[in-house]
């Protein structure tokens, strides 16, 4: 059962990730790709790009915007990134996956269809939400402080937010409850490592733009990793029941 669960979980998680991708490359990659102008110097000429419909942001409008010729130099680049992306979606979402599927082994709690989003939503809230609070997507060119601090802080902050929202939904004594509670608005008043020169020359718009568009992804993805699961894990169950002895 459980290397059925274990394969059900990569399967689920793999595809949601995949499913994810386009909406990634449609939300985020154009505001990823308008930060590298930045770090590379340069700057964004919103003029070429007036006329053009902005699904994502002006930034994505100017990546349309450039002649016949270099559109068709950056198709291979494109077409690599989209790749990549897609690739690194199913890594993450099967990684993810395993992860509630872990979660709900060990907490007795099946995952199922119905509650699937729900779980989904707790996974975002304590992987990306909550240290979102602290250290919040960031484009390149942007200022970051040590990374090993940065992992540490994150790595504590989603300890304690995964315990205490454990504690705060499963505990059954009041007192659990709230210890959980209290757990998951520690990080809260904790500090998260940032650099002492915060200058950056990403415009806030675009910075901000990218912060709420990635964390809108990732619930999303995380929500679909959740409804996957749910179905992959029922008819897991249901195969292990009529299966003969």
């Amino acid at each position: 059962m459980i290397v059925r669960t274990i394969l059900a979980a990569l399967l689920a998680g793999m595809l949601a990730g995949l499913a994810v991708t386009s909406v990634q490359h449609w939300k985020t990659t154009p505001l990823i790709v308008a930060a590298e102008v930045y770090e590379d110097g340069g700057t964004v000429d919103h003029d070429h790009a007036a006329g053009l419909p902005a699904l994502v942001s002006p930034a994505a409008a100017h990546t349309a915007a450039h002649g016949a010729n270099e559109e068709a130099a950056g198709t291979t680049l494109v077409a690599s990134r989209l790749l990549g992306t897609a690739m690194a979606n199913m890594v993450l979402g099967a990684g993810f996956a395993l992860v509630l599927a872990a979660a709900s082994l060990g907490l007795g709690q099946p995952v199922t269809l119905r509650n699937g989003a729900l779980w989904g939503l707790a996974g975002f809230a304590v992987v990306s939400l909550a240290p979102a609070l602290g250290l919040p997507p960031e484009l390149p060119a942007m200022p970051a402080g040590d990374l090993a601090a940065r992992q540490l802080w994150w790595a504590l902050t989603v300890g304690a937010t995964a315990i205490g929202l454990g504690l705060a939904v499963f505990a059954a004594r009041p007192a659990l409850k709230l210890a959980g509670g209290v757990l998951m608005i520690l990080p809260l008043f904790s500090t998260a490592p940032h650099p002492a020169d915060l200058a950056s020359p990403i415009p806030p718009t675009l910075a901000a733009e990218f912060a709420v568009a990635s964390l809108a992804v990732s619930a999303l993805m995380w929500v679909a990793i959740g409804l996957a699961l749910g179905f992959a894990l029922e008819r897991t169950r249901r195969a292990a029941v009529l299966a003969p002895a």
